[in-house]
């Protein structure tokens, strides 16, 4: 009888089921979508009860797949939007009230509050984070301090607190409250050296321990699955966040090796093996990996927004229909366009870490059109990526070459070679795209003892498109400097010079 591994990828505007066989092939898969909500300027929030039924009607459309007939499930893992945070009601498992998500910015005052305090050093040294609304400790005590009655009941152990994967498996496991050691290193609350909740920072965040899960490896037995929900009988045997995921399925297992994840935003990371290095430049240093108790460290930077400009211009802007037209109209825009996006819609992620900056269009004429504004907002997220890249070599002491790029926007040709073109890298394509679901497979085939460790994962072929340099030097740093010329304009307008950060 055939098997498959059944892979959840919890993601910021879907939850989608893959089936993978155990070479990596997608067999089939099914996906569903939900709402975000902004009910003020700068606030995002998620239902997590929509979540949850987006998750058993992905889990059982997936299941109905013909392609799937006869076929038995061996392991499920669990990928995931790291920092939005829930708290749910230890009995009933009922949220106190909408998730807040990663991309919100309603703390930001108290981060700066704390900044001025004198925690960011001793916040950073311990996490490996930046003091940001970014990240899910200022979130929950948002939650409690504002939801009546919450902190009285969290602090009775009422109730508990989660990442997304960890509110999935007490739903799906009846009850078993875990997180796994990657969502853990977002939430502000870990020390990464220790692998443990700690105590200062839980003191300064005003968090109970008594909310927080028991921290565990990536591949690692969290419970059955029950039976009643969609029909299997399979244990939970990874869960990892959604980037880290992404790294592992691009197989970044060694010191150097490199991802950037195109969706909602963008994420660049970098394997730094043993070493935690401690950025100089507002990049984030987080576990990469956790397996049998050993973690494997990362320098990473995060963009807030990569394919959510895609959908603004389409769904806000109406400058065309379907996504994939964006790479039309790239095409034929006037290559002399001057024309630069910035897209600080919710501020400037790393490596500006901007909360007050505000996104605008510079550098239009009367023949600016559809096609110049098209481009200029696909070729944001290459500038962005190269801001990534230039920090990501000052803090490894060595110059990057390759980059493997995977997610929904890089289907899209010209983006790819606008990212070669714009960092001077050579951009590796998977043939995969769906990478943070198949690292998640491939941790799951760990934790089920499918394979013995992830060396037994580099006999599984991978396939590249390669996307190599084709814009002259003179031209990439002529480019750039325009674009971070705009960067600093508009980081003046929303009341934070260069200076002053």
């Amino acid at each position: 009888m055939s098997t498959y591994i059944l892979v959840i990828d919890q993601s910021t505007t879907s939850t989608s089921a893959f089936a993978f066989s155990s070479k990596g092939d997608i067999l089939a898969s099914h996906s569903c979508d939900f709402t975000n909500y902004f009910p003020q300027n700068g606030w995002v929030e998620h239902d997590g009860e929509e979540i949850w039924q987006s998750t058993l009607d992905a889990c059982k459309g997936l299941i109905a797949s013909d392609a799937l007939t006869g076929a038995t499930c061996s392991a499920v893992g669990i990928t995931n939007q790291r920092e939005t945070s829930i708290i749910w009601d230890r009995l009933t498992g009922e949220p106190i009230c909408k998730a807040i998500v990663w991309q919100d910015r309603r703390t930001a005052k108290v981060c700066e509050g704390l900044k001025a305090a004198g925690y960011e050093a001793m916040v950073q040294e311990k996490t490996g984070l930046l003091l940001d609304p970014y990240f899910s400790a200022t979130k929950i005590a948002w939650m409690l301090d504002h939801v009546p009655g919450a902190r009285q009941r969290a602090e009775a152990g009422d109730l508990a607190f989660g990442t997304m994967e960890c509110f999935l498996i007490w739903r799906l496991t009846g009850g078993h409250h875990y997180s796994d050691a990657t969502n853990a290193s977002r939430t502000s609350l870990l020390n990464i050296h220790t692998g443990q909740w700690d105590d200062d920072l839980l003191s300064i965040f005003n968090v109970p321990r008594d909310l927080l899960p028991s921290v565990v490896d990536n591949a690692f037995d969290y419970g059955c699955i029950d039976k009643n929900l969609f029909g299997i009988d399979a244990h939970i045997y990874s869960a990892i966040g959604d980037q880290q995921a992404a790294a592992f399925g691009q197989k970044c297992f060694a010191m150097g090796d490199m991802k950037s994840t195109y969706g909602t935003g963008c994420f660049a990371l970098v394997n730094t093996g043993d070493d935690i290095v401690v950025s100089e430049n507002k990049l984030l240093s987080t576990i990469a990996f956790q397996i049998d108790g050993k973690k494997t460290y990362a320098l990473e930077g995060s963009i807030f927004m990569a394919g959510a400009i895609v959908q603004w211009m389409r769904d806000n802007m109406h400058l065309f229909k379907k996504a994939s037209d964006s790479e039309n109209l790239a095409k034929i825009a006037n290559p002399e366009s001057a024309v630069l996006m910035v897209p600080a819609f919710t501020g400037l992620g790393a490596p500006y870490w901007d909360t007050d900056a505000r996104g605008a269009l510079v550098g239009m004429t009367r023949d600016t059109g559809v096609p110049e504004i098209v481009r200029a907002g696909l070729e944001s997220v290459a500038f962005q990526t190269g801001d990534l890249v230039e920090a990501i070599n000052a803090d490894m002491g060595f110059e990057m070459r390759n980059l493997r790029v995977d997610g929904g926007m890089v289907t899209n040709n010209w983006l790819v070679q606008s990212l070669s073109d714009i960092t001077g890298l050579q951009i590796e394509r998977g043939q995969v795209l769906e990478t943070t679901a198949l690292g998640a497979a491939y941790m799951a085939m760990i934790g089920a003892n499918i394979v013995k460790s992830k060396t037994d994962l580099e006999d599984i072929g991978s396939t590249y498109d390669v996307f190599v340099p084709d814009m002259p030097a003179d031209k990439r740093l002529a480019k750039r400097a325009l674009w971070h010329d705009a960067v600093e304009k508009i980081r003046r307008i929303g009341g934070v010079s260069s200076v002053d950060s």
